[in-house]
């Protein structure tokens, strides 16, 4: 696994090292000893998929709210999708700032996102589907999100979102914490 950091403060990007054959290849796509060793302590307490049928569908931004936070490895196994990360731990030097990368079926990257970080994504492709690892279990008490185009983040996102839920399109402006 190849850990490539980004402007974000304990989110990497992962990419996977193949040993290629004439049968196809082989890659380890999770090690807790390899996760260890950049910096990320991560247990595997539940796995979950979303599947989605249409391109420019949204999901996000979520979180789970402390006293346990989520955090994920994401990887999108069929399909194509942006995926995005917004630093909201106060304190930290990437506060209120986020990245995006496009993940997909074909170049099999992941994102590791610890606790304290809104993630979301919005579907390049139709019938893409995307596979959770979650690091604590779900408490539906502690969901939470912030507004996919709240301009207090100013993402970039590559295409509109023609398909997104009303408690995604209506969270409130975000109110940054000093």
């Amino acid at each position: 696994m190849k850990f490539t950091k980004t402007n974000i403060a304990g989110v990497d990007l992962i990419e996977l090292e193949t040993h290629e054959d004439n049968r196809g290849f082989f890659a380890r796509s999770f090690c807790v000893d390899e996760l260890g060793d950049n910096g990320h302590d991560f247990a595997v307490h539940q796995a979950n998929l979303s599947f989605n049928h249409h391109a420019g569908t949204l999901r996000g931004m979520h979180y789970q709210a402390a006293p346990v936070g989520d955090p994920k490895i994401v990887r999108c196994i069929a399909g194509r999708i942006f995926d995005v990360v917004i630093d909201l731990r106060a304190g930290s030097p990437t506060y209120c700032q986020w990245t995006g990368a496009e993940l997909s079926a074909q170049n099999r990257k992941s994102f590791i996102i610890p606790e304290g970080c809104a993630h979301g994504f919005i579907t390049l492709d139709d019938n893409s589907e995307v596979m959770y690892l979650m690091g604590a279990p779900f408490e539906a008490n502690l969901a939470a999100g912030v507004r996919w185009n709240d301009p207090a983040f100013a993402i970039d996102w590559p295409i509109t979102p023609s398909l997104i839920n009303d408690r995604d399109a209506n969270y409130p402006d975000y109110e940054r914490q000093e």
